[in-house]
């Protein structure tokens, strides 16, 4: 990966692009920051995974470089090895102790990249699961009492080869002195993960026989259990407490669907690599399309199910409770609790057709969910009563909500559209307007019968099963008095992705609610927090790749905005989106980063009627270089209207063929001038006024003046003048060429 990103800036937004050496498979940027303040970037390549920490302090140079660049030559000496001597101790064990500079990189645009770290596994990394907590420092990182996650990084991969690892790291970077050790120069393969050179430890997940779909982890929430599930929550980690274990639950496409979930210990020691066999595992009607863990009721899984439902899976409920029989902490079957179902697709031709499921993510701290439609709708569901407005209907559950309306459909809270759909949602508006569908005649031939099919599908819903995106979730830092923020990023995947960032998830729920009661604000106007903003000119960075996925990236500190603040004021509208948005490309990352003015479209066109001009007199935008010194008054009659006048005043004029062939006084423009006139020749010929300056100073030749015609003269003048009145009004008509004949 190179250090030093490509920007480009637009109108919108700046971009960096950082160019990878590798094609990249998935990116997730992890919740916890580095010790030194540093924002720690994981992402999957061909060979394997590559952590990147992004700016905080920087780390110090190494002592060696130092001393190699200050070593003097000249007092080397040399030693003579004899064979009585003992031989040379062994090595001790590298302990890496990084220093870092006094101060962070705050002020560098974008931060800067620390350190790297390439992690061998031999093979590619599809996909990387990290912990749905909130962004937090690593002090503040002890999440459902984890204190493991104040020194460690804790994040899952699945590989090309259907292995599954869960990954521990250190939370601070290496140093340059732990990069250059003289064992890792040995061997190409002495730096490759499992082997404890890092301080990393590997958890190998059997039981797949085909390669991974997804993957999503979280914590065990360690309770007190009774009978013979206590065995197994006896196992107490290096300092007498309990050890923090963490599940993980992948899905694949054997067989019709297979869900399994896996419990780990995080209490291994660096450079040991273990194998587990699955606790679960649920067979399944249809592949899954997504999973991920709760990040309030831990043990609840929240599944994809394309085109049919999103599901909400609890792997601690047994399924069947009389014949439960395991002898572990969970069930051998857990039970789904909850279906969520989609709209249905608007089509003449298959009218019971539901919308495909993009993607779908807790929301709400694991209240709500989230939910992306092919055709670029969206919803929330409220699932546990989550709403901020009190007019709402209250939870699915509840009551007083509906739940489920006519045709099986779950009820939304609130929902629309992104921006820049609206092909998806009309699909006959793109037919073809050649064949059937115009009413003319077409012979049934074989090639006539595959248009049909072809434009019959490609304007009916079978489309939308082939169009990509996700959902990315943003838990920005919390205050220890109120609950977390959360930012949310929607996208459709292509060639020109679409984009939409949600910035506080729970300001945008409250002015939608108001707005469906004719109160609130529209999707697309009033201030930040309480509006979609769609993002644009993505391709700049891109650099025609197309965009295979979307990150959300928190910004330290960012978008602490308080629950009682007014959702309509405009006061955080100059701070600018909590979040930086990341774009996966196939060989490329670019991270966006907004500056757009957030105020509405209609207030930015007002302003900018009302703004007034500053320093016009100053402008030179029609001159083409520096201007010559003139006197402080020039004055030119041209006027042909007093004919007589001109006629009685007139007087002898040297003759125009003999005028130009005299030496004439130098009228040679400053060396920029005539730089710039060979750059452009085609300005020279505006050059002809300084000669006419300069002819109106040559004093009248007798002789010549006898021999002109005058009134000749005054009637070339003349049908100039009648040309060019022409020519100036047909300039809006296009261009028209005046030729002048000499005479």
């Amino acid at each position: 990966m190179k250090l030093e990103p490509r920007t480009r800036r637009t109108a919108q937004n700046i971009q960096h692009t950082y160019s990878l050496d590798s094609r990249v498979y998935d990116v997730k940027t992890y919740p916890v920051q580095s010790p030194q303040g540093a924002t720690i970037l994981i992402y999957g390549h061909t060979n394997g995974i590559q952590l990147v920490w992004r700016g905080g302090r920087r780390l110090k140079p190494s002592k060696q470089a130092e001393k190699q660049n200050g070593s003097n030559l000249d007092n080397a000496v040399m030693i003579i090895d004899s064979d009585d001597e003992t031989p040379a101790p062994s090595k001790k064990t590298f302990v890496d102790k990084p220093e870092f500079e006094e101060t962070a990189t705050t002020n560098t645009s974008p931060p800067e990249i620390i350190q790297t770290l390439d992690l061998a596994l031999g093979t590619a990394v599809h996909h990387i699961a990290v912990l749905p907590m909130p962004s937090c420092t690593c002090e503040d990182a002890a999440w459902n009492g984890a204190e493991i996650l104040k020194e460690k990084l804790v994040f899952a991969v699945t590989c090309g080869n259907a292995d599954v690892y869960v990954v521990t790291l250190p939370l601070t970077p290496p140093s340059h002195e732990s990069k250059e050790r003289p064992e890792l120069q040995q061997s190409l393969l002495a730096g490759n993960a499992g082997k404890g050179v890092w301080g990393e430890t590997l958890t190998l997940l059997g039981g797949q026989t085909r390669s991974s779909e997804g993957v999503a982890i979280t914590l065990a929430r360690n309770r007190t259990a009774s009978g013979s599930r206590s065995r197994s929550l006896e196992r107490t980690g290096i300092h007498g407490h309990p050890a923090t274990r963490a599940i993980v639950s992948a899905h694949s496409r054997e067989a019709s669907g297979t869900l399994r979930l896996w419990d780990v210990t995080l209490d291994a020691k660096p450079g040991t690599l273990t194998r587990l066999e699955p606790f679960q595992t649920e067979y399944l009607p249809h592949p899954l399309n997504g999973i991920s863990f709760n990040p309030l009721h831990l043990t609840q899984l929240l599944a994809v199910d394309s085109p049919h439902a999103v599901r909400v899976f609890d792997y601690s409920v047994p399924a069947f409770p009389s014949d439960d029989t395991s002898d572990g902490p969970f069930p051998n079957q857990g039970s789904w609790l909850l279906s969520l179902y989609p709209s249905f697709s608007r089509s003449s031709a298959m009218a019971t057709v539901r919308k495909p499921i993009v993607a779908a993510e807790w929301i709400a701290h694991g209240r709500a969910v989230i939910v992306l439609l092919a055709d670029g709708q969206w919803g929330i569901w409220d699932i546990d009563g989550a709403s901020p407005s009190t007019n709402s209907s209250g939870s699915l559950l509840s009551k007083a909500s509906a739940g489920l309306r006519g045709s099986a459909i779950t009820v939304y809270s609130v929902h629309g559209h992104l921006e820049g759909t609206s092909p998806l949602r009309n699909p006959g508006s793109q037919r073809s307007t050649t064949g059937p569908s115009t009413g003319e005649f077409v012979p049934m031939t074989p090639h006539t019968r595959r248009d049909a099919i072809a434009a019959t599908i490609s304007s009916g819903p079978e489309k939308l099963v082939a169009v990509r995106g996700g959902i990315a979730i943003a838990r920005l830092t919390a205050r220890s008095s109120e609950p977390a923020n959360e930012s949310v990023i929607l996208w459709l995947g292509g060639a020109d992705p679409i984009v939409s960032v949600i910035p506080v998830v729970s300001k945008f729920w409250e002015s939608q609610l108001r707005r469906a009661a004719g109160g609130g604000v529209s999707l697309w106007s009033g201030s930040q927090p309480t509006r979609m903003i769609r993002l644009t000119e993505l391709n700049a960075g891109l650099v025609g790749e197309r965009c295979t996925g979307v990150t959300a990236i928190a910004k330290p500190g960012a978008a602490r905005i308080r629950s009682d603040s007014p959702s309509e004021s405009g006061s955080g509208s100059s701070e600018g989106l909590p979040v930086e948005v990341l774009l996966q490309g196939e060989y490329r990352l670019v991270i966006v980063h907004e500056t757009e003015d957030n105020t509405s479209l209609m207030t930015r066109l007002i302003g900018a009627r009302k703004k007034a001009r500053v320093n016009t007199d100053s402008t030179k935008a029609i001159i083409a270089f520096p201007r010559p010194e003139k006197p402080h008054s020039v004055a030119f009659n041209l006027s042909v209207s007093r004919r007589g006048n001109q006629m009685m005043n007139l007087r002898p004029r040297p003759s125009v063929k003999n005028l130009f062939s005299e030496p004439l006084p130098s009228t040679e423009a400053p060396e920029e001038a005539a730089s710039f006139g060979q750059q452009r020749p085609r300005d020279a010929g505006l050059m002809f006024i300084k000669d006419l300056n300069n002819a109106a100073d040559v004093p009248d030749d007798e002789s010549e003046a006898e021999n002109r015609d005058i009134e000749q003269e005054m009637m070339d003048i003349m049908e100039i003048d009648r040309e060019l009145e022409q020519l100036e009004n047909g300039r809006d008509r296009g261009t028209r060429r005046v030729f002048f004949e000499e005479g």
